[in-house]
């Protein structure tokens, strides 16, 4: 079969293209560049948590030393501290990195992929669809034709996927502009970031209504001043006079030494693609959607989008189109870009309108900046991961449903479990195979080996049961699961979403779960082949018990 193509070979491009390869699907990479990225430090992205540990283990690196985790947050209203936030947990913590040093950890993992090629100085010019494929011809030093049985767009703002396949782009343009400086020095506080509004001192060109100061590594910190509306030309001089003015500011007047490394302006567009799939054409990040007004992450939600649309091409190319699982990248990845844009549309007026909030919204007694924090920090209605609670592949009610401190659809809590070869593995590092996750929590099995347990209690009937499902699936083991109960069952999707959690084993509630989380049909009952699972199920647990 042909490969993926994926054109575009910045950060959501290379993870798609690795993510793929390690669920064994040959790509091609149409880069139209040189291969490698100018050092940009002004130029950085932050990352929460489970997207930060998706990219570790695509690179197999830490990123610990390559990025910067905050120790916490700090929030300031002139001279006050209006919210601290600490990171007690390292990993919890949000990843600050430069983008060229992510992007060339990805590049330098895919130097070792035999499964992917890149096509350097190739700029995509043509696409034509047909039912078997899809044909792409690049132009440039090596302009060729390609051929792919799929093709995503993950070409950026202005992404040429899009444009021939005529999908609209609508939204607003230059919703925020900020001046971004990055440099080395040392700042009166260490470790944490910092979201200082209405400063105090007096500036010197338009006001400096918010300031950002976010580190990184070898005291490093990218510094970003909200510009007022309009056009007016950010220049060289009245940059210097802000960072000065505002190392003064929080130095008690004096200016530290400092070395400036880079500079530029960050313009925020918010625009939403109308379709995020043509037939075998998909957009992802940039490409389908922008945002990034009052803190949100559009990277982020980009890296999500090739962690979504991965493990659903990688089922299609190995068994076939599969158009209801496919469908549910745009129905799942959309609606939740979708909804945390309103979100920050709808905060814009209250953030930097000048009114209270109460004044908006009666009854609220959230203020102002703990609102701007969470569009920083992951949380909230602006910063929330979300889940996929409503997608068409999520199960109808299942009689044996068990509660656990994870929604249906969202990400799953990174717990320490048994693999099927005995050793203690985190629970994230087992995703991204194209597998099924099944996890059973059974306090006191850490203390014994996997041989005194493996074959005692409930373990044979749901090993049964899981060599039963209508996908592969990994059957794993938990001493715990925040808020789940002994012999709870986790169902959890390829890239970590929760599918659904069973009291005991069910085997035909599983089986009817995997079913629906991979595109099948959505009901809440079991269905033939679940009922004949369960049956099949009682007969090896009986077998095995003679």
């Amino acid at each position: 079969m042909d490969p993926v193509i994926v054109v575009g070979a910045g950060p959501v491009g290379l993870t798609l293209a690795l993510a793929l390869a390690r669920q064994d699907v040959p790509c091609v990479v149409l880069d139209e560049g040189p291969g490698k990225d100018e050092p940009r430090p002004a130029r950085t992205v932050v990352l929460r948590e489970d997207t930060a540990a998706l990219m570790e283990r695509l690179t197999g690196l830490s990123l610990d030393h390559a990025g910067f985790r905050w120790a916490g947050w700090r929030s300031m209203r002139r001279k006050q501290v209006t919210n601290e936030v600490g990171f007690e947990d390292a990993e919890a913590a949000p990843l600050h990195i430069a983008q060229h040093v992510l992007t060339g950890a990805l590049r330098a993992a895919l130097e070792n992929e035999r499964l992917v090629k890149i096509a350097v100085d190739s700029r995509l010019d043509t696409l034509e669809q047909e039912r078997s494929g899809v044909t792409a011809h690049t132009r440039g030093a090596s302009g060729t034709w390609w051929r792919g049985s799929y093709l995503v767009g993950c070409d950026g703002p202005r992404s040429t996927v899009r444009k021939l396949q005529d999908i609209r782009f609508p939204g607003r343009t230059a919703v925020e502009r900020h001046a971004v400086a990055a440099l080395r020095t040392e700042l009166p506080w260490q470790d944490e970031a910092l979201l200082h509004r209405s400063p105090p001192w007096r500036t010197s060109g338009p006001s400096a209504g918010e300031i950002i100061a976010r580190p990184l590594p070898d005291e490093v910190w990218r510094l970003d001043w909200l510009l007022p509306p309009g056009k007016d030309l950010v220049t060289p001089e009245m940059l210097l006079t802000r960072i000065r003015e505002t190392l003064a500011g929080w130095n008690g007047g004096t200016v530290p030494p400092y070395e400036l490394l880079d500079t530029g302006v960050h313009t925020v567009h918010h625009r939403l693609a109308r379709r995020w799939r043509a037939k075998r054409v998909f957009l992802a990040g940039d490409a389908a959607h922008l945002l990034g007004a009052l803190g949100t992450h559009g990277l982020d939600e980009g890296l999500r989008d090739a962690d979504n649309l991965a493990w659903k091409l990688a089922l299609a190319w190995h068994h076939g189109p599969h158009e209801a699982l496919l469908d549910s990248y745009q129905t799942e990845r959309r609606a939740l870009v979708a909804s945390r844009l309103r979100a920050a549309d709808q905060a814009l007026p209250l953030l930097r309108g000048g009114g209270g909030l109460r004044t908006y919204v009666p009854g609220s007694s959230r203020s102002l900046d703990t609102l701007l924090m969470d569009g920083h920090l992951g949380r909230g209605a602006l910063g929330s991961p979300g889940t996929y609670a409503d997608s068409p592949l999520a199960p109808g009610r299942l009689e044996g449903e068990a509660p656990v401190a994870t929604a249906p659809g969202a990400t799953v809590a990174d717990v320490i479990v048994t693999a099927e070869d005995g050793t203690f593995v985190r629970l994230r590092d087992r995703l991204g195979r194209g597998a099924l996750l099944v996890v059973l929590v059974a306090p006191g099995t850490g203390v014994w080996e996997r041989r005194h347990w493996v074959s005692a209690g409930i373990m044979p009937r749901l090993a049964a049961a899981v060599s039963a499902l209508p996908h592969r699936a990994e059957l794993l083991v938990a001493e715990s699961y925040p808020g789940a109960a002994a012999h709870t069952v986790l169902l959890v999707r390829p890239d970590g979403h929760l599918v659904t959690a069973l009291s005991g084993v069910r085997p035909a509630d599983m089986y009817a779960a995997a079913e629906t989380a991979l595109g099948g049909p959505a009901t809440g009952t079991a269905s033939k082949a679940g009922a004949d699972a369960q049956a099949g199920a009682r007969e090896d647990a009986g077998a095995g018990s003679r």
